[in-house]
């Protein structure tokens, strides 16, 4: 029998996001974030709070990074998440790692972090249900550690982990269970 648990936000995994800004001076500014994806080949949907720095830097900048945090890098990836740049004029330099500007938007990428997405803001609004930013993917880039012989990601080599909302706990990303598109085919005949 299940149990009425009422509205929360429970789904699992979610994702453990760093969206990097500039903010004035080219202050690098990074926030931990979970309440966002891929929303289109070549877009992504964030939902954020208005009051944050990094929606004030994106609306100023008309950019962002965003990247997959991993294991090595996990206290200041909660860091982020933890401190806000509205309050914290050091925020970043508090955590020892490092940034360079993205060639292809107005963001900084934050060179510890094994993959980032550079992304154009696309679309801005603030709804009732938060300051929802969707973005295009303008490129990728990873570290060439984490790619396997045939120049692709390697989710083995990512060492990434997610956010479990049930107990506000992070998991490592485990083993490889099945193949997408391919586990289900037997029960197509």
């Amino acid at each position: 029998m299940k149990k009425d648990l009422g509205v929360k936000p429970f789904l699992f995994p979610m994702p453990v996001l760093m969206i990097a800004t500039y903010g004035d001076n080219d202050k690098v500014d990074v926030m931990n974030m979970a309440w966002g994806g891929i929303c289109a080949e070549n877009m992504v949907s964030l939902n954020i709070s208005e009051g944050h720095k990094t929606s004030e830097n994106i609306r100023k900048r008309g950019a962002f990074t965003l990247s997959i945090a991993d294991i090595p890098h996990l206290k200041e990836a909660d860091f982020f998440g933890i401190a806000t740049g509205n309050k914290m004029d050091d925020k970043f330099e508090r955590t020892g790692l490092t940034a360079e500007k993205s060639s292809r938007v107005d963001a900084p990428v934050i060179t510890e972090f094994p993959v980032t997405l550079e992304c154009r803001a696309a679309e801005l609004k603030k709804e009732s249900y938060g300051f929802h930013v969707i973005g295009e993917i303008v490129n990728v880039l990873a570290d060439e550690s984490i790619l396997d012989e045939n120049g692709r990601i390697d989710v083995s080599k990512l060492n990434a982990f997610v956010f479990d909302t049930f107990t506000r706990g992070y998991y490592a990303i485990g083993d490889r269970v099945g193949d997408a598109w391919k586990s289900g085919v037997p029960l197509m005949k």
